[in-house]
């Protein structure tokens, strides 16, 4: 090794930098250069602190520590706070300096954790690429209590190259990830391809999200809330002690506030550990020590149709992933707001589909069923009227007359079928279609609207089926020929009554099974819609049926 200092000095930094550009993975490369550094200049004990934007710190790197600092598996490096930490916290720490007195060292000597091998004293070195600190170098030897200027400025020297090589090696891991979370995007992107004809409704659609987020990515914790009723609520959640399962939880008002703040303002924000943890305890997920373990969170807007929602993940604890994964789910969101749009149009389409078998159903019926039995209802009529005109009445000319009453009341029906199979009226609103179906099945019928707001497809077409239904019960077995109809709308349900001033439940002729038939098929139409359904019936005020179906948000 040469002699002159300035030679050994410039041998050193060739060295250290040769070390630098072997390996692109920071504990080994650290441990190396570590050790090389002491071997150069005759030294024998280092470590390397890594200190995060929050303060927290972690030992990366170490080399031959004393046995006092191997206590309990490294506890000294690992817990409490130190001159040299303290002073990088407060951003005093900007060149490389003597400690007169190492704190765990003096720790270590007085709770007796072992041997300190006479080490004091340590220099610590700052380690900064550019402007940006990134942590700490200190080394130490035994009996050695101060640094030169000459040794600290070599000790300066080989900080910047491990800090240039620490930035290079982030920068080199991020877009690795970068790479492997866009290529893990392409793979979840053609997974929800496939699946998405396979749902049915959102509820579907936030299941198989997540279901593919849990499969195709390594965050800790993902989750999907939306709104619904006015209120935020977990849709479906992935955690690695969780099932994927269809959550309703209620979010907490602090994160409550927070997504709300994030759907308003239409961009990604920054949930702290602390707001991870009351969304996991109410997902039921992982333990708050794992969730705090596990760093920081984003949640990201979704944009679909007519809805509110928010994508969660957590990311991780290093910065550096932390940012490159919030751009993944910038894109990502991008690509579950398209599938949602994708799914109401197959949602439209399904729609159309069943509009269109139904009114082919109806046009079959009509020309066929329907024609048939007007032709019996004919037949039966000539029949009776030649059967009567006998001098004695034929016996067969009143089994004639029930036949063609028989048929007409068939045909009646067999009308109203096809008029439900196929709503030809409801482009002139639900209200209006309803009161001409009364008027066609003898009924006057009164119509009560509030509220401006229009109705969705589905739910205008579930509430005219009702109606009918209702209607057509009014006039089998009210033994009235009115009813009521009131249309009540509001921001974010849709309220649908039908009553009779009839005889009730108790004094109608038709028996209760037959009834409960009618009434089973109307309370399965408002459940599909997420509503529900109730009768009140009386033989003092007659009967009421009350639909309560929620609206979706008419904003996006």
């Amino acid at each position: 090794m040469p002699q002159d200092s300035g030679m050994q000095e410039m041998y050193t930094l060739k060295t250290i930098a040769e070390t630098l550009n072997t390996s692109n993975d920071l504990s080994p490369m650290l441990d190396t250069v570590v050790g090389k550094l002491l071997e150069l200049t005759g030294l024998t004990t280092g470590w390397v602190f890594l200190i995060r934007e929050g303060g927290e710190y972690s030992c990366v790197s170490d080399y031959n520590l004393p046995p006092a600092l191997l206590h309990q598996d490294k506890k000294p490096m690992r817990c409490g706070t130190c001159w040299c930490v303290n002073r990088f916290r407060d951003g005093r720490l900007d060149n490389a300096v003597n400690i007169i007195n190492c704190k765990r060292l003096e720790d270590a000597t007085e709770y007796q954790w072992g041997d300190t091998r006479d080490i004091t004293h340590h220099a610590t070195v700052p380690l900064r690429s550019g402007e940006k600190m990134i942590g700490l170098l200190n080394v130490a030897a035994p009996g050695k209590e101060h640094f030169s200027e000459g040794e600290l400025a070599l000790l300066q020297a080989v900080a910047y190259q491990i800090g240039s090589a620490m930035e290079r090696m982030r920068l080199y891991r991020g877009e690795q990830r970068r790479g492997d979370q866009y290529a893990r995007l392409g793979e979840f992107s053609r997974a929800l391809g496939l699946e998405l004809n396979e749902c049915s409704n959102a509820d579907d659609m936030a299941r198989t999200v997540i279901k593919l987020l849990g499969q195709h990515y390594e965050w800790p914790f993902v989750a999907l809330i939306a709104q619904k009723n006015g209120a935020l609520s977990i849709q479906s959640a992935h955690a690695s002690t969780l099932e994927d399962s269809l959550l309703i939880n209620e979010i907490p008002a602090e994160t409550d506030r927070l997504l709300q703040r994030v759907i308003q303002s239409h961009r990604a924000e920054i949930l702290s550990a602390a707001e991870m943890v009351e969304l996991s305890q109410v997902c039921g997920t992982m333990p708050p020590d794992s969730v705090m373990s596990s760093g920081l969170a984003a949640a990201i807007p979704l944009s679909p149709p007519g809805e509110t929602a928010v994508l969660v993940a957590q990311l991780g604890s290093a910065m550096d992933s932390l940012l490159s994964d919030r751009e993944v789910i910038d894109a990502l969101a991008e690509h579950i707001t398209a599938s949602w749009e994708s799914l109401r149009l197959v949602e439209k389409r399904r729609e159309l589909t069943r509009l269109e078998e139904r009114n082919r159903l109806a046009r079959d019926l009509h020309d066929s069923v329907n024609q048939i039995l007007f032709s019996l209802s004919l037949t039966a009529k000539g029949a009776e009227s030649m059967l009567s005109g006998t001098a004695e009445l034929h016996p067969a000319a009143e089994a004639m007359r029930d036949i063609r009453s028989l048929s007409q009341e068939a045909l009646k029906e067999m009308r109203a079928l096809i008029m439900q199979l196929r709503p030809a009226g409801l482009e002139s609103g639900l209200l209006s279609a309803l009161q001409e179906y009364g008027t066609s099945q003898g009924l006057q019928v009164v119509v009560n609207r509030t509220g401006m707001r229009s109705l969705p497809r589905n739910i205008e077409e579930g509430l005219w089926r009702i109606g009918q239904e209702a209607l057509n019960n009014v006039r089998k077995h009210a033994e009235v020929t009115a009813a009521d109809i009131t249309l009540q709308l509001g921001d974010t349900e849709a309220v649908f009554i039908v009553k009779d001033r009839g005889k009730g439940g108790a004094k109608r002729k038709q028996p209760l099974p037959a009834r409960s038939l009618g009434l089973s098929i109307m309370k399965e139409r408002a459940q599909s819609l997420g509503g529900k359904l109730d009768l009140i019936s009386s033989s003092r005020t007659g009967t009421s049926v009350t639909v309560v179906i929620p609206l979706p948000s008419e904003l996006g």
